[in-house]
């Protein structure tokens, strides 16, 4: 959801050059069928996917390793109090590293990643000071330095996520925020705890099915 509203925005003032990383994560074939389908709808000019392994072998997440059950939300209220076990180790590290590297080699100056902080789950590497961190590492390491992340909506609550994203007319009707589905989405993953809630809080309505609604 997060992606859509991210890449609709980007697309109304870049020419957008998308990438989407098949990761080992158990819903990557939907997420892959969804990102062609924002990308085809906003208009964006390449969608590269790829494919990283290294996640799948280390383990660690509920998302990229068969051991470790995805667990349906619990409290509401206890929703990134701490870090859930979804978390990929360092995930966006390794993300932020290859769309910088093409950045180098199309010219291109911005990187937007739809990273949230606030009313999420808690991810460490979707907080401000992370990119921050991350911009001085582009900085340095670098051939020009003037490649900048930018996360235009990691201090929006999700409700005003799904309120920007009606307002531009982004694609939710083909995103995908499941955790662990791929035909219809649980409804019961903090992921989709979270996207409900937010549809609900914003007075709109969530245009995907869902095997559990609330």
């Amino acid at each position: 959801m997060d992606s859509a509203v991210c890449a609709t925005l980007a697309a109304r003032d870049f020419d957008v050059y998308a990438l989407h990383f098949g990761y080992g994560q158990r819903t990557e074939a939907r997420e892959l069928r969804s990102a062609q389908d924002v990308a085809r709808i906003v208009g964006v000019r390449e969608l590269l996917p790829l494919r990283m392994d290294l996640f799948r072998k280390i383990g660690g997440s509920a998302l990229t390793d068969p051991g470790i059950a995805v667990p349906a939300a619990g409290d509401e209220a206890s929703i990134g109090v701490e870090v859930p076990v979804t978390y990929v180790p360092f995930r966006n590290a390794h993300f932020l590293s290859a769309a910088v590297s093409w950045a180098e080699v199309l010219g291109a100056k911005t990187v937007f990643i739809g990273a949230v902080e606030q009313d999420s789950s808690g991810y460490p590497d979707c907080r401000p000071a992370y990119y921050e961190a991350f911009n001085r590492l582009i900085q340095t390491g670098t051939k020009e330095g003037d490649i900048r992340i930018h996360t235009p909506l990691i201090g929006l609550r999700k409700s005003e996520i799904v309120r920007l994203g009606v307002e531009l007319g982004a694609p939710f009707h083909v995103s995908w925020s499941c955790y662990s589905a791929e035909k219809v989405a649980c409804g019961v993953c903090e992921s989709c705890v979270l996207r409900l809630r937010a549809f609900h809080d914003a007075g709109a309505t969530d245009p995907i099915p869902y095997a559990v609604a609330g």
